[in-house]
């Protein structure tokens, strides 16, 4: 979800911030001493994100690292954020409402979100120590951005019929899985095309 509008003008120390959210109707993420109302999402958005963590959550079920959906802030250096899915594996002391040590992050972009999670919460993400891959997957077109620590975070991009490897968690998906049930135009041509090929030719 996005950073929608600011919350106040003056500077909130984090545990303001923290104590606030306990109480609050609405979520807000906090960069650097200011807080941010959170937009809500459309049915895309929540078809990707569902499909990621369901399928995270069932591939990690037994096992000690765990899914969280966008309820659960991430902790990065200062600033807090609501992540739409996130996997943990290990914890010291953990906070009930906030994690420090993900290995995954995966954030579903809109135009009112790109510009945040491309720019200032990709840059907190990456100073994440425990942090090793960065996933932003478009929902208005078909496009899954994975960036890994492993490769210097460069950017590696899927699109229907690939399959995307998630190393810290030993799962692969495919972008079809990613993309169940979303109904945008790179989704529809790519069914469409896909059932014309299975069609036999008639003659």
């Amino acid at each position: 979800m996005a950073i929608n509008s600011k919350y106040q003008e003056e500077w909130l120390n984090p545990e303001d911030y923290l104590q606030g959210e306990l109480t609050s109707q609405t979520k807000h993420e906090y960069v650097d001493g200011q807080v941010y109302a959170m937009a809500g999402a459309s049915r895309n958005h929540e078809r990707i994100a569902g499909n990621v963590y369901r399928k995270i959550g069932n591939h990690l079920e037994g096992h000690t690292c765990e899914p969280f959906a966008s309820d659960i802030k991430v902790k990065a250096g200062n600033n807090f954020f609501y992540p739409d899915v996130m996997v943990v594996c290990e914890e010291q002391n953990p906070h009930e409402y906030y994690t420090a040590t993900p290995v995954i992050i995966a954030e579903v972009l809109s135009k009112n979100t790109r510009r945040t999670d491309e720019t200032t919460k990709r840059l907190a993400y990456f100073n994440i120590t425990s942090l090793q891959e960065y996933v932003l997957i478009e929902q208005d077109i078909v496009d899954v951005e994975l960036c890994r620590r492993s490769k210097g975070w460069v950017s590696e991009h899927f699109f229907m019929g690939d399959e995307v490897c998630f190393e810290s968690i030993g799962l692969t998906l495919t972008v079809e899985e990613i993309y169940a049930r979303v109904d945008n135009e790179d989704v529809r041509t790519f069914y469409d095309e896909k059932r014309l090929a299975a069609e036999p030719n008639v003659t």
